[in-house]
């Protein structure tokens, strides 16, 4: 596979004066490197890949992301070309061996070789540990029977992406429909023609009416959790005002202020927003806004606090205003949301804090 930018320069549009790739003929070529990064970041990170009351693991972040991406398209038909290797860091949680106490570890998942021409099959996936302890080997194990499972689901979802066209996509699609399947190359075209500022105007524009129109009603999604605790409602409501707890349930960075329209930082900053309405022990109302989402989003979490009886919590989640999709085009955002309220928050919660029933 020839590298980007070195490919034979009769099948690259030239710049004509015009900027005109004529009827499309020659390739029009993307690259798709910071595309890949930003993607495969954003599916690989702060994800839950298995909880249990005596076991837990979460990619934590992606570390690097290497190689080289591309697409050409030549009338109307995606070529995707790619070869990446990709560095992935996890923890991992579990009981002690006797019981006494919750132990983390910290690991990596390596996947050395990602490429187009691999694009139907899973890629090699290599697990490590740095702690070789008996909770270490439980917790490598762990990942290397459910754990790559989680990975390699989400590394086809780039696949996927990229075979669509990837940061291409919307403008292939749009050439379509008006065109009847003759994609130009709008960039080189924008650069040549002298239009760049123009186009950029316009761009800007019909992103802007795509992100009004997504946020109505119609591009929102509301998921509801209803979770129960073993301890006294202002105990769990402390847990979920108080950053240090944070810190430590979620083992990553969290800011979080305990006043009214204070601002909120959890997951190492993929998570930000700021407190609505505070009732100790009772309702906590925030903004949160995931770097994930397209511009424009911010949803509403509500958590009400229930105590039916001594020692016995009920927490209702209402998380509303979830975008549909990504700012990548991923339709799971609602999905994902969710299982990330059940493994990284109440999950950990109780097996941290001992609050399982």
């Amino acid at each position: 596979m020839a590298k980007y930018g070195e490919g034979d320069n009769r099948w690259i549009v030239e710049e004509r004066p015009d900027g005109t790739n004529v009827h499309n003929w020659h390739w029009a070529e993307t690259d798709c490197l910071d595309y890949s990064r930003s993607l495969l970041t954003s599916l690989l990170s702060n994800l839950p890949l298995l909880s249990s009351p005596s076991l837990s693991l979460t990619s934590t972040s992606v570390d690097s992301v290497e190689g080289e991406a591309y697409v050409n398209i030549r009338k109307g038909k995606i070529i995707p070309g790619y070869e990446l290797s990709l560095s992935i860091s996890w923890k991992g949680s579990a009981l002690a061996p006797d019981g006494s106490e919750i132990v983390s570890v910290d690991g990596t998942v390596d996947i050395p070789y990602l490429a187009d021409e691999n694009a139907d099959e899973d890629p090699e996936v290599r697990i490590t540990v740095k702690d070789e302890g008996e909770v270490g080997k439980r917790c490598r194990d762990a990942m290397a029977k459910e754990g790559k499972k989680m990975i390699l689901e989400k590394v086809r979802v780039y696949v996927e992406s990229m075979a669509k066209g990837g940061p291409v996509k919307d403008e292939v699609l749009a050439k379509k429909k008006a065109g009847g399947g003759s994609v130009a190359a709008p960039a080189v075209a924008a650069e040549a023609s002298g239009k760049s500022g123009a186009s950029g105007d316009v761009k800007k524009e019909e992103k802007a009416k795509k992100v009004e129109q997504k946020g109505g009603l119609e591009g929102r999604k509301t998921i509801k959790l209803s979770e129960k605790f073993s301890c006294r409602a202002r105990d769990l409501w402390e847990i979920m005002m108080d950053e240090s707890r944070w810190k430590g349930f979620t083992q990553s960075n969290a800011r979080i202020s305990r006043e009214v329209g204070g601002e909120i930082m959890v997951f190492d900053g993929s998570v930000t927003g700021s407190n609505v309405e505070l009732q100790e022990g009772k309702l906590i109302v925030q903004k949160w806004r995931f770097g994930s989402w397209p511009d424009g989003f911010v949803s509403t979490v509500k958590l009400v606090f229930e105590e039916p009886e001594p020692g016995v919590t009920v927490v209702r989640l209402t998380h509303s205003d979830i975008p549909e999709e990504d700012r990548y085009g991923n339709a799971t955002v609602a999905e994902n949301t969710e299982r990330g309220w059940r493994d990284l928050i109440f999950h950990r919660i109780r097996a941290v804090f001992g609050f399982g029933i």
